[in-house]
């Protein structure tokens, strides 16, 4: 199965419809975090990408995460409901929707507007070099998997 690309204005616009239909009282099917929360949390993926405020995994660490974790994330099985999730991605204090929100439209225009090229051969935080198409399933399937928690 072939995720959406989100290098590609239809998907993208699917996403931030998606993103839209969300309100500060939306609830989640699953899980422990409110909506302000969960865009918190999906903003993180994206500042690992683009912004240099999370520490860096040690080379013991990045090895077990890039042999252990990289192909879980990288592949095209949806996530399990209640999945674990990295101690770096919890939110657990209060966040702003809007603000919030915004901020996740705002990465992923960027990541659209920038294509599929620049992201062939990037390294991701955690795992080292990706291919365009690993980048796309691991930033796809997150935001999926949390917008499905969301019913949207």
């Amino acid at each position: 199965m072939q995720l959406p690309s989100v290098f590609e204005q239809a998907a993208c616009q699917t996403l931030l419809q998606r993103v839209g239909q969300l309100s500060a009282s939306t609830q989640p099917t699953w899980g422990k975090m409110d909506v302000a929360q969960m865009l918190a949390h999906c903003n993180i993926a994206y500042e690992l990408i683009f912004e240099d405020k999370h520490p860096r995994p040690g080379r013991f660490k990045m090895f077990l995460l890039r042999t252990l974790l990289k192909p879980i994330v990288t592949n095209t099985k949806p996530y399990k409901i209640n999945s674990p999730t990295s101690p770096i991605f919890k939110v657990v204090s209060a966040k702003q929707f809007e603000q919030e929100k915004q901020k996740l439209i705002a990465y992923i225009e960027q990541v659209q507007q920038m294509g599929t090229a620049a992201f062939e051969g990037k390294a991701a935080h955690s795992f080292g070099p990706l291919t365009a198409l690993e980048w796309n399933n691991m930033m796809y399937k997150h935001l999926d998997h949390h917008l499905r928690q969301f019913g949207v």
